[in-house]
C-alpha cells in the first residue's frame, strides 16, 4: 500500500497544511481549578469551533509541559493539501498517528473514535482515521487531550512523542 506522511512537528509540513499547534494547561483551560470538577460533562476544547486564539503557540510537542496530575490540550487546524509525496489525494485515506505521554484522547472535528482514539494504555501509539476520502482544501481540526499518569501517582510530565498525518492509497 503506497503511503506518504506529513510530520506535524516539521515546519515545512506545517506550512503545507497551513497549521500551527496551540496548547493550554487544564481539562478546561482558563477555568478555576483548570476545569476539573465533579461530574463534568466534557471539555469544549474538543470542538472544532472552540476559540484557542489566546492559547500558547506550541513549537515543540516533545517539550515536557506539566508534572503531577495534569491535563494539557494540543490543537491544530489543518487544510489538506493538493498533493502529498507527489501524489494527488484521490484514492487515499487520511489518518492521524501519534503517541501521547502518558495517556491521550484524539478528537477529529469534535468527534472521538471511541474504539481507537481514547486512552489505549500507558504510552501506546494511536492511529485514527481522519477521513476515508480526503479532498484537497478540506479543513480538519485535531484536538489532543494529554494526561499525565499513572493518575494515582504520576511521574514525569505530559508531552507528545510524535504527530503525523498519514495518507495511504488503496491500489
Amino acid at each position: 500500500m503506497p503511503r506518504a506522511t506529513l510530520d506535524l512537528q516539521n515546519s515545512a509540513d506545517l506550512t503545507a497544511i497551513g497549521g500551527q499547534w496551540k496548547c493550554a494547561h487544564g481539562f478546561v483551560p482558563g477555568e478555576p481549578n483548570e476545569g476539573i470538577v465533579s461530574e463534568a460533562e466534557g471539555s469544549p476544547c474538543r470542538l472544532p469551533d472552540f476559540d484557542d486564539s489566546g492559547w500558547e503557540v506550541c513549537d515543540d510537542l516533545v517539550a515536557w509541559r506539566r508534572r503531577g496530575v495534569s491535563f494539557v490540550w494540543y490543537r491544530i487546524t489543518a487544510t489538506l493539501p493538493e498533493t502529498v509525496g507527489g501524489r494527488s489525494l484521490d484514492g487515499a485515506r487520511c489518518l492521524f498517528e501519534s503517541c501521547i505521554d502518558d495517556y491521550g484522547e484524539i478528537w477529529i472535528n469534535g468527534e472521538c473514535d471511541r474504539e481507537r482514539a481514547t486512552v489505549q494504555g500507558f504510552n501506546v501509539p494511536q492511529r485514527v482515521v481522519v477521513t476515508a476520502e480526503p479532498k484537497a482544501g478540506d479543513e480538519v481540526t485535531i484536538a489532543i487531550l494529554a494526561m499525565n499518569g499513572p493518575l494515582a501517582a504520576p511521574g514525569g510530565a505530559v508531552f507528545v512523542r510524535y504527530a503525523t498525518l498519514a495518507f495511504e492509497w488503496r491500489e
